[in-house]
């Protein structure tokens, strides 16, 4: 079967990518960068990347006509706090008209529970582009999910960060909203299983765990999965805006997805009766079950995905083509090069820098950045890295992006996500024995030149100390 996959650099896609792989399907991933997605990681003679982006119409002529199935997968909450509704119209229209001129007989679409009356903006805004799918000329299936649970899911990751890093939670009078959270491995089960299946055509469902809870329960279950002893306490004087403060200054989360996030928390998000378990045969996992899954894949070093696979913004929206080259005209460089005796220790240390295994130097001015970064209304540094392993163009790497990642050529290229008057690039690159490490940095007006001599004397002092680490023998 021909599938078109969609969103294929986004978290849900890149868990459902292999098992569409696994079951013998021919999957066509639309992206709208190839250089963001390596296709390479994925044993399989079944798959093939185009560029689309489903914003701009000219980019649509490169699907192609003979596809079966195809999964909608695009979501814009983490994109902006004010336009997301109109991207995601704007968007599902361009799909659908283009789905309209193939031969696809199937779309499945997961969007989110809408059974309450009154419903959030991101939640409104997913019912509309079900609206807006349904008007095309194929059969729709809408999966709705609540809570999505599983290592790198940003539920998952905030959830984690509040419990772990608070004895006391401060939170609002609206923790007390009920939910029905659902495992990322019940979530694939569904979308691969209606897949073509007739009795879910133009029908909508929805899918949850089998734990009615509140965020509360949630947090103090998460709480006891960890061994940790942890106090709600509920300030009904907490206002939205003071919550999505709080959650973006804790957690890892961007200020636009935490301002989207708090804003649904308010709305109960619980299943309506259907019938799709006696359509599709499955066992849904309990909560606290599914919080131990999502662990026992982050200590394999089994993570597929993160919700920071995304873009911070839209700094990167024109693609990483357009910043791989880095500038030479109008720029700051500092480089320094060091000689090695052992090529593949030394890129080892460069392919795992960043995450748990900090930066080999001065880890606690990387930090007061990262700091200043979330004041400044950045990404912060708490992004970390999805695994310390492995590394892939596209992946977020503490408050950097990677543009490349290559162990052929033994280079490793970064571009800065953190607020500042300019661009800045980060290059090591192994050859001929030697390690060479080069900050580029394109400022931005006056302001921009003012910063970098500010930062110049901590810039040389970080950077000549990291080179060192990396390159030393022992």
């Amino acid at each position: 079967m021909k599938i078109l996959l969609t969103g294929a650099t986004g978290y849900i896609a890149k868990r459902l990518l292999p098992v569409l792989l696994s079951d013998g399907h021919e999957v066509i991933c639309c992206v709208r960068d190839k250089k963001r997605f390596d296709a390479s990681q994925y044993d399989s003679a079944g798959i093939s990347v185009i560029e689309v982006d489903f914003l701009k119409r000219d980019t649509l002529d490169s699907v192609q006509k003979d596809i079966d199935a195809a999964f909608y997968l695009i979501h814009s909450m983490s994109s902006s706090i004010n336009d997301f509704e109109s991207m995601e119209i704007e968007s599902a229209n361009n799909f659908r008209e283009c789905m309209n001129q193939t031969g696809v007989r199937q779309v499945i679409y997961l969007s989110g529970i809408v059974n309450y009356k009154e419903l959030s903006r991101h939640l409104s805004s997913r019912k509309a582009v079900e609206d807006v799918l349904k008007k095309g000329n194929y059969h729709l299936t809408t999966l709705r999910a609540g809570i999505i649970l599983g290592s790198g899911s940003a539920s998952f990751e905030i959830i984690r960060d509040l419990v772990e890093k608070l004895p006391v939670i401060i939170a609002p009078k609206w923790i007390k909203t009920k939910t029905q959270p659902i495992a990322i491995r019940n979530v694939l089960h569904y979308m691969k299983s209606v897949l073509l299946n007739e009795q879910t055509f133009d029908r909508s469902f929805d899918i949850g765990g089998p734990d009615v809870m509140t965020y509360k329960d949630m947090l103090l279950q998460f709480a006891e999965v960890r061994n940790l002893k942890r106090r709600v306490l509920i300030v009904p004087f907490l206002t939205p805006r003071l919550a999505s403060n709080m959650l973006y200054f804790i957690t890892s989360t961007s200020y636009r997805l935490a301002v989207n996030l708090v804003n649904s928390m308010k709305v109960e998000v619980i299943c309506s009766e259907n019938n799709l378990n006696k359509i599709i045969e499955t066992d849904l996992i309990p909560y606290k079950e599914a919080v131990r899954l999502a662990f026992d894949k982050i200590r394999q070093e089994e993570v597929l995905s993160s919700w920071t696979d995304a873009l911070a913004g839209s700094i990167l929206e024109k693609g990483i083509s357009n910043f791989i080259n880095m500038p030479d005209h109008g720029c700051f460089v500092n480089r320094k090069c060091e000689s090695i005796n052992d090529e593949k220790l030394v890129f080892e240390r460069i392919w795992t820098i960043g995450g748990n295994n900090g930066w080999y130097y001065a880890n606690w001015l990387w930090r007061l950045r990262g700091f200043i970064d979330k004041l400044l209304g950045g990404v912060g540094i708490r992004r970390g890295r999805r695994s310390s392993i492995s590394i892939y163009p596209g992946d977020s790497l503490d408050f950097w992006r990677v543009l490349l990642a290559d162990r052929k050529e033994k280079r490793l290229l970064l571009y800065a996500e953190m607020k500042q008057p300019g661009e800045a690039w980060l290059e090591f690159k192994v050859k001929d024995n030697k390690l060479c490490q080069t900050l580029t940095f394109r400022p931005l007006g006056i302001l921009g030149r003012l910063y970098w001599y500010a930062t110049l004397p901590f810039l040389i002092y970080i950077l000549k100390g990291m080179i060192r680490k990396i390159a030393r023998t022992k």
